[in-house]
């Protein structure tokens, strides 16, 4: 069993930046940010393999970047320019297989709530 524990969310004005950290109790391949807006479904943000590929949903390029740090088994997501839009719940999620951003890791953290004002 692997444990997710997000870190990080708060509430911020539209432009500003936010840093989301989940740690994982363990080394795992692949990893990936997802949020979930009130009323609307869940949405990949982010996913990295232990290898080096990234996606990111058309929505978040180049406002959003995923890392990870191997030595510590800790996944990251800087956000910038953030806006109203990007409001909600946002989950790590781990597997051992690369679902890449569709929502069938095996693996949840509990969520950290991000609210962007305007």
């Amino acid at each position: 069993q692997v444990q997710l524990v997000e870190s990080g969310g708060g509430s911020v004005q539209a432009g500003g930046s936010l840093r989301l950290s989940c740690a994982a109790s363990t080394d795992i391949a692949y990893m990936a940010w997802f949020r979930r807006a009130p009323g609307k479904e869940r949405e990949g943000v982010a996913a990295i393999a232990s290898y080096g590929r990234i996606n990111y949903a058309d929505s978040v390029k180049d406002r959003f970047t995923i890392s990870k740090d191997s030595a510590t088994n800790t996944l990251t997501l800087q956000m910038n320019s953030l806006e109203p839009g990007d409001t909600a719940m946002y989950y790590c999620a781990a597997d051992w297989v690369w679902w890449i951003l569709l929502p069938k890791y095996k693996y949840w953290g509990s969520g950290t709530q991000v609210t962007v004002s305007s």
